[in-house]
């Protein structure tokens, strides 16, 4: 058996000192509200338990009846996956000593009767609770309202399903995220110039709220809505380079984009080939490789990003606590630090 994690092994992971990481578990209110979210999610990382928790999970391992929890991944190969499947791992080995199983699909369209058929698949395997990132459709949402009137908990991560009966939803605060890239984009250009905004897919909610947070603080600031041109993307490198490629060369006047999605390299390989890299700022989302890279070439001056590996992790923390303890998560868990992240901030 492997070394309990401690609070020198979880401050570490924080860069803290172990006295931060006391205050933040005895719930002292004079730490910083950022340092407090960096805290958790290195303890949620670690594994760390109190003393007491050790005691009890000592007590209780024997006693817990087999659970099946199924995850349902939506059909994205980006750097999501990776960190989420991370978090999905480390969430599988702790859980495993509470006689926790975990099955796992993925979609491999958008079409959400294929979405619907997977989650049935799910429960037919013995899934009694269910962590699900979807787009946002109305069949989904009743399909997940009516998982939870059948009393398998649905809990949606990175995108919600805000009108359905789902449990709690864990992810990044969006409309606050695009709120801060209206605010960096903003302070970088002024009318005449024009905005690109570009979303992957509004039928994911996640996209969709980014969008408006950035729209809503834009309007707040005075910049002009008919400056702003939106567009879809898809999520593909092939139809973002050329859609941006088009907005080029029709707005010589475009100062700025701002992407609520991942294709990052299509639009930014477009600014270049247009010989425009430094005259158009990029805002994106998300820190993946790929957009590192871009950070310390100039192809990007921003990346706004979440943490993905809290996403694949938390649901199924809070699906066994529900279903083998009774403890019912908060409906919102989106109270994360947002990272502005540039060329010279980057760990």
């Amino acid at each position: 058996m492997g070394k309990r994690p401690t609070i020198q092994m979880v401050a570490e992971r924080a860069g803290v000192s172990r006295g931060t990481v006391d205050r933040v578990l005895n719930n002292r209110s004079y730490v910083k509200e950022e340092i407090r979210a960096r805290v958790l999610e290195a303890i949620a990382e670690v594994g760390y338990m109190s003393p007491r928790e050790a005691h009890e999970q000592t007590l209780r391992e024997d006693v817990f009846a087999p659970l099946r929890l199924g995850v349902l991944l939506p059909n994205w190969t980006d750097y999501f996956r990776p960190e989420v499947l991370r978090g999905i791992a480390s969430a599988q080995e702790e859980l495993a000593k509470y006689n926790v199983e975990i099955l796992m699909d993925e979609c491999r369209t958008d079409i959400p009767g294929e979405a619907n058929e997977r989650l049935d698949g799910l429960i037919r395997q013995g899934a009694r609770g269910i962590a699900l990132c979807a787009i946002n459709d109305i069949t989904i949402e009743a399909k997940t309202s009516a998982l939870v009137a059948q009393g398998i908990p649905v809990i949606t991560f990175n995108s919600d399903l805000p009108n359905s009966q789902r449990i709690c939803f864990v992810g990044q605060n969006y409309n606050k995220s695009g709120r801060i890239a209206a605010e960096l984009v903003s302070k970088c250009i002024r009318p005449p110039e024009r905005v690109l905004a570009m979303c992957g897919n509004l039928e994911f909610d996640g996209h969709r709220r980014r969008l408006t947070g950035f729209c809503e603080r834009m309007h707040e600031v005075g910049f002009p809505s008919d400056r702003i041109e939106i567009i879809e993307t898809y999520n593909d490198y092939h139809v973002t380079y050329r859609k941006v490629t088009e907005m080029l060369q029709h707005m010589p006047q475009l100062g700025a984009i701002y992407m609520a999605n991942p294709s990052v390299e299509g639009c930014a390989q477009a600014v270049e080939d247009a010989k425009r890299k430094g005259r158009v700022r990029v805002i994106v989302h998300d820190l993946s490789e790929n957009t590192r890279a871009l950070l310390t070439s100039g192809g990007v001056d921003f990346a706004i990003s979440q943490n993905f590996f809290r996403q694949g992790y938390l649901p199924l923390k809070f699906l066994r606590e529900l279903l083998q303890l009774g403890k019912q998560p908060e409906p919102d868990q989106t109270n994360t630090s947002i990272s502005v992240i540039c060329s010279q901030n980057m760990e």
